[in-house]
């Protein structure tokens, strides 16, 4: 085997020098807001379990859900629905073999951070 030296060599990239592309946090970002829905949808699953179940109960679960953090908690998996569905929007475009070059790409991850956080207002806007 060759006498090398491994000690003094530098880790290639390293986190401190190397910057994630848009397009792959954005990728990442899909992964995380569908993760955090999953805990919206059980809080909302808990709400009408609640309402099933007693009065009392109900009115617990609804305190909690209407406050002001369940209310920012709500805004935040309403962001992130339309962030997930723009993601998947963009994942059906590249199965078509469209839009994969770098430029493109990046446009798209824009348009999606964007997009999402204008139909989250327009939503809370007009419902």
């Amino acid at each position: 085997m060759a006498d090398v030296n491994r000690g003094n060599r530098p880790l290639s990239p390293h986190l401190t020098i190397y910057r994630l592309p848009i397009t792959a946090i954005t990728s990442i970002l899909v992964r995380i807001t569908g993760n955090a829905l999953l805990i919206s949808a059980a809080l909302v699953v808990w709400w009408l379990l609640a309402a099933a179940t007693s009065e009392s109960y109900f009115d617990l679960a609804n305190a909690v859900i209407t406050s002001f953090l369940g209310d920012l908690v709500m805004l935040l998996s309403l962001l992130g629905l339309w962030y997930h569905t723009l993601g998947g929007i963009r994942h059906l475009i590249w199965d078509q073999i469209i839009a994969l070059e770098n430029v493109p790409a990046e446009k798209m991850s824009w348009a999606m951070l964007i997009g999402s956080v204008v139909l989250t207002a327009l939503t809370v806007v007009l419902v």
